[in-house]
């Protein structure tokens, strides 16, 4: 961390991504996702400040989320899971298409450029947030495709989710309510999606970045330690309020909620871009 910086401006930080980690908390429970469309912006804006290099920052915010997402998508799919609205068998069929997608994700963040992984987040997360906020019966089918459709798509979403830097929720979420299945249902599955692919994609982002030049002091490739130990307390602390939450309000108003808040960061990567 660059000697330059003054202690208010260490302390506003510090406690930025405290904030952001009890925020983190709630929406890995409530919404299923591991928190990457809160703490990516936040780590983004974060590392920008202690002067990492443009190039740098969004590789390493992405590293970090994913890193973040193993402790609060374990914790998520647990709770869930007690409540019984986890779909073990497609979690089960998704574990090596899954793996394929993060790890191709990982291999392509060592050499694109940081742009594009602020124009995945924005494609995905724009698509997700119109169909939550408009509504309507968008469906593509009542029951999901078949075998080989399936473990496509679950590639698809750890490729997707590996570039974004989320735990998939986002993504799955669309998936499993374009195919017949609740938002409660697809929040609790989306749980464990974030598991699939949050330790692969934090291993990758760790090897993808290990050498590159601009890494703060204390990172392992494109994972940030001492942004982990600051924001990971109150991560946890809040991720099984959070589902609680999601098993307490309507699911018309939880959908509605997790469309805004998608539409909220798309736009604040959009100003980013230009």
């Amino acid at each position: 961390m660059p000697e330059t910086l003054d202690m208010q401006t260490l302390v506003v930080m510090a406690a930025a991504l405290v904030l952001a980690g009890a925020l983190i908390g709630v929406l890995a429970g409530l919404f299923g996702v591991g928190g990457g469309a809160i703490s990516v912006p936040v780590f983004y804006e974060v590392f920008r400040l202690t002067s990492v290099p443009e190039g740098v920052a969004m590789p390493l915010a992405v590293g970090t989320s994913l890193a973040i997402i193993i402790p609060t998508s374990i914790v998520s799919a647990r709770a869930h899971a007690r409540r019984g609205t986890v779909d073990f068998a497609l979690l089960r069929s998704w574990i090596f298409p899954v793996l394929v997608g993060v790890v191709a994700g990982s291999v392509i963040a060592r050499f694109a450029p940081s742009e594009l992984f602020q124009i995945v987040f924005v494609a995905v997360a724009s698509i997700n947030a119109v169909k939550m906020l408009v509504g309507g019966n968008w469906r593509l089918r009542d029951s999901l495709p078949g075998r080989a459709a399936t473990a496509l798509s679950g590639a698809v979403i750890g490729l997707l989710s590996a570039l974004m830097g989320i735990g998939g929720g986002a993504i799955s979420n669309l998936f499993l309510t374009l195919h017949g299945r609740s938002m409660r249902e697809a929040v609790s599955t989306s749980a464990g999606v974030g598991v699939l692919i949050a330790i692969p994609g934090a291993i990758g982002y760790m090897a993808a970045g290990w050498g590159k030049p601009g890494l703060p002091f204390d990172a392992i490739g494109y994972v940030s330690v001492l942004t982990l130990l600051v924001t990971l307390p109150t991560t946890l602390l809040t991720t099984r309020f959070g589902a609680g939450l999601a098993h307490a309000i309507p699911k018309e108003l939880l959908t509605r909620l997790f469309g805004l808040f998608l539409l909220l960061v798309s736009i604040r990567f959009v100003f980013a871009l230009i």
